[in-house]
């Protein structure tokens, strides 16, 4: 091995690169769930409607059902006249047939009665007689109301795999009457946090030197919020060897050494994405790396991105297993993870369709320097339309909790002059 300084970045990668290349094929088991559990799961395959939506014509105003053709000419000035033929009911079948020169009343809702062809409001009307209707105005057909299969014809695509359950997914599912849904299992993503200076969270006295680990509780509610299920391994001294057991160890299997975040994990099933929390220097770095490249083919696939901040990133495979080494500062490691960690995540939970991020145009109050060739994550607050970038050490997590979002400056670009409008992506 050469000296540590040769070694630290020996397969860099731009972070387009990253993003189009590294991609890895192991994906979850499918599992069937309830709809009412289905929310924001990735559908294993597509589900169709095995009915016509909404299976029947009905009105979506309130007034009559007319035969269009018998409105025609009809104007305030000179009404047309139709007999009262009976009224449709919600729930209940048609009991009346629009017949020509007749109409039936209607509630939003209400099945269309044979005959109808259009629903004119009750706007539109008067009633001279408890018998009679006065048309003030023309119907179209197919006005207020939808045809049997406008919402859904039989067999159309109703939810599409790849793409996270919504809520409006859910409503079409219930209309179809479509109740259990088969989805990819939620990814089970280790977390491994490095560093001989790292202590739990719940240390209450720090002595000297000492840091609570913030990156693995950070880190576990991005997995969480990219469809996973994390689970801590603890934290591993700046040791190789005791390293790489431990990753050796979580691979093979997911109840021990883990300490699960929720529930447990069944005995000797392993994890689907490993994330290891690296140290913070040189030699830290190096002996992740070397511990990585150690336990399996293919191996590392890059160590160092073209990225500020976050370029000390490891993205390896090992046994079909992918595996994200992150920088040890807690501001590096999770702007790098909501980059790319959790498009891993979702691209293993069967996720092709990741949810959009809110974004915002903004101007940018100050100019923003940056090397081509690299990709620039700037944190910023925002200001009405104005966009204040935030500066600071990786290591500072009070950036990202001052920040409202953050804008990119592309890989092509040395910098950003002050005024320039720039896409925030927005925090949720």
């Amino acid at each position: 091995m050469t000296a540590r300084g040769q070694r630290e970045f020996f397969t860099v990668k731009t972070v387009s690169e990253a993003m189009s290349g590294f991609r890895p094929a192991r994906r979850t088991p499918v599992e069937t769930i309830a709809l009412d559990d289905a929310l924001g799961r990735v559908p294993a395959e597509s589900i169709a409607t095995p009915h016509a939506l909404p299976g029947f014509g009905r009105a979506t105003v309130d007034g009559f059902a007319v035969r269009a053709a018998d409105t025609y000419g009809a104007s305030e000035g000179l009404p047309s006249y139709l007999d009262l033929a009976g009224e449709a009911r919600m729930g209940r079948p048609p009991e009346e047939e629009v017949r020509p020169g007749t109409a039936v009343a209607i509630a939003t809702g209400a099945p269309l009665p044979p005959g109808a062809d259009a629903v004119l409001k009750i706007e539109y009307t008067q009633s001279p007689t408890p018998e009679l209707i006065e048309v003030l105005r023309p119907a179209t057909p197919g006005e207020g109301m939808v045809r049997a299969d406008e919402d859904a014809a039989p067999g159309a695509e109703l939810t599409r795999p790849g793409r996270p359950l919504r809520p409006q997914d859910l409503g079409m599912l219930a209309a179809a009457g479509i109740t259990d849904v088969p989805v990819h299992a939620r990814p089970r993503v280790a977390i491994i946090s490095t560093g001989d200076e790292l202590v739990a969270a719940s240390t209450t006295e720090l002595a000297p030197g000492q840091v609570r680990d913030s990156s693995a509780p950070a880190l576990a509610a991005l997995i969480r919020e990219a469809g996973g299920e994390p689970s801590f391994g603890g934290i591993v001294p700046d040791d190789r060897e005791a390293l790489t057991n431990t990753l050796a160890a979580t691979l093979r299997k997911g109840s021990d050494p883990f300490r699960r975040v929720e529930g447990s994990l069944p005995e000797s099933d392993g994890c689907d994405v490993l994330v290891v929390s690296a140290g913070s220097s040189v030699g830290a770095r190096d002996e992740t790396a070397a511990a990585i490249a150690s336990l399996g083919e293919p191996g590392i696939w890059c160590h160092g991105l073209s990225l500020k901040p976050g370029k000390p990133t490891l993205l390896a495979d090992v046994g079909g297993v992918p595996v994200i080494g992150l920088p040890g500062n807690p501001r590096s490691a999770l702007v790098v993870f909501r980059l790319i960690g959790m498009r891993i995540v979702r691209i293993v939970g069967g996720c092709t369709e990741a949810p959009p991020e809110p974004t915002v145009q903004a101007r940018l109050t100050r100019d923003l320097p940056s090397a081509a060739g690299r990709l620039d994550i700037v944190q910023v607050r925002m200001s009405g339309e104005d966009a204040e970038p935030l500066f600071g050490s990786s290591s500072l997590l009070s950036i990202l909790t001052t920040a409202d979002g953050y804008a990119v400056v592309p890989e092509a670009a040395t910098g950003l002059a002050a005024g320039t409008e720039v896409e925030v992506i927005l925090y949720r």
